[in-house]
């Protein structure tokens, strides 16, 4: 059996401020040291495996999956901010769950939300300020969270509410990074409240949502959302969704729906900006769409190229840059013998810049998805845990990116995209200048 190379806890700990302000360039630098995967000791006796291995990640997504679960960092830590929805469930109610949601996400379903995802897009795009300089990120952050409330809930939630519910969600993923990145002060936070203050705003967070529920359900009225669908979903008993399973999954889709798609579209401006000519391409595409068809799905399926664009942008950028898993049993893979609970921690921002897997792998190529080319590409996931939204994720991102590149030219003065790799790969500093985009 190949051993797999060992980084010690001494490194580790000698390592932890860059770790904390940024894991990444630590990683590149002990893969391009040890290889394709290694072992990172990081306290207590706790063990994780990192691998940017395209073949190991199938493997263990796709190929052997039955053998694998997510790690009790969504299982444990993120569940007690979020309950136990698709993202952190395991086992048979994940089972449970993907297939009684699963429909309410087809393409013929999410047909019927797309002039809800485009009316969330134009209001939210009315603040960008023609002609200044400005940080995308929070326009970008603040569209993606309207656009997951008026799909779940039409009209039916005043902003204070969804302020509100912006800000719980953000919150309890801010705390969750501090226990991560620094498990040495796990007993602090616990010590000093800071962990019981973040789930007591979660507790908010699911009163709001209980009350809109309550309120869709005493009014009789249909708005045929994703609220409706889910509360129309019944189990193979025919009987429908708990309340507070309900509220899991909608705090979900916040989650999961509003920041990854927001870090998608503020890289995906960030090459733009810094790429003219593909700018000028998606302006001559939509033009074309646009006196084509009318209808919205029809429009979105004749912008391919605006698609490969993102698709592109997500494969140098992907907002859920690492995919977890945690074996049930023993197991094999090249040689490498995984014990059984073993932690393994898949780089995808690894993977996707990978010179054996991708040609020039850090230039910003839309033309390499032509052709449709996707493998050892894993921005949603693969395998049966692939995430249940990239359809509604993709429409309303094409949508967007659409409806800016039409009105303005994007561009900036920086040179460098700067990261900030929290739960999610988040943009920092997305400082580009929005010009009106000359007829």
């Amino acid at each position: 059996m190949k051993q797999i190379p060992t980084v010690s806890q001494l490194r580790f700990y000698a390592n932890a401020g860059r770790i904390l302000r940024n894991p990444l360039p630590f990683h590149h630098q002990i893969f391009t040291e040890l290889g394709d995967t290694f072992r990172l000791t990081i306290g207590l006796g706790q063990k994780v495996v990192f691998s940017r291995d395209a073949g190991f990640a199938e493997y263990v997504l796709q190929k052997n999956y039955k053998n694998y679960t997510k790690s009790p960092i969504q299982t444990v830590d993120l569940a007690k901010y979020l309950g136990h929805g698709l993202l952190t469930a395991e086992g048979e109610l994940w089972k449970k769950q993907r297939k009684l949601i699963q429909p309410a996400f087809h393409k013929k379903q999410l047909k019927s939300l797309l002039d809800s995802i485009r009316e969330a897009i134009l209001g939210e795009l009315k603040m960008i300020k023609p002609g200044k300089k400005m940080d995308i990120f929070p326009v970008f952050n603040d569209l993606a969270f309207q656009t997951v409330v008026k799909s779940l809930f039409s009209s039916a939630v005043g902003q204070k509410e969804i302020d509100r519910l912006q800000y719980i969600t953000e919150a309890a993923q801010k705390m969750l990074v501090k226990e991560l990145r620094q498990p040495y002060l796990n007993w602090w936070f616990k010590m000093n409240g800071s962990i019981k203050r973040s789930v007591d705003l979660t507790h908010e967070a699911r009163g709001i949502l209980n009350t809109l529920i309550e309120e869709r359900e005493t009014s009789g009225v249909r708005e045929n959302d994703l609220l409706d669908m889910l509360l129309d979903a019944r189990y193979e008993d025919g009987t429908a969704m708990a309340r507070e399973q309900l509220i899991d999954e909608i705090l979900i889709l916040f989650t999961a729906g509003h920041e990854t798609t927001s870090n998608a579209l503020t890289f995906t401006c960030e090459l733009l900006a810094r790429n003219s000519g593909v700018q000028d391409k998606i302006a001559s595409e939509v033009e074309k769409a646009r006196s084509e068809s009318e209808n919205l799905f029809e429009f979105i399926q004749q912008c391919s190229y605006t698609q490969q664009v993102i698709e592109e942008s997500m494969r140098l950028y992907p907002p859920a840059y690492f995919i977890d898993r945690v074996n049930v049993e023993d197991d094999e893979f090249e040689g490498m013998f995984i014990p059984k609970g073993s932690n393994l921690l898949f780089s995808l921002y690894e993977i996707h810049r990978h010179e054996k897997y991708w040609e020039q792998p850090e230039t910003f190529d839309p033309d390499r998805f032509s052709e449709g080319r996707r493998s050892n590409y894993f921005p949603f996931g693969a395998g049966p845990r692939k995430c249940i939204g990239n359809n509604f994720a993709m429409y309303e991102m094409v949508m967007t990116i659409a409806e800016l590149i039409s009105k303005y030219e994007l561009s900036t003065s920086k040179k460098e995209i700067e990261m900030l790799p929290l739960i999610t790969l988040k943009p920092k500093n997305a400082i580009l200048k929005f010009t009106p985009r000359s007829s």
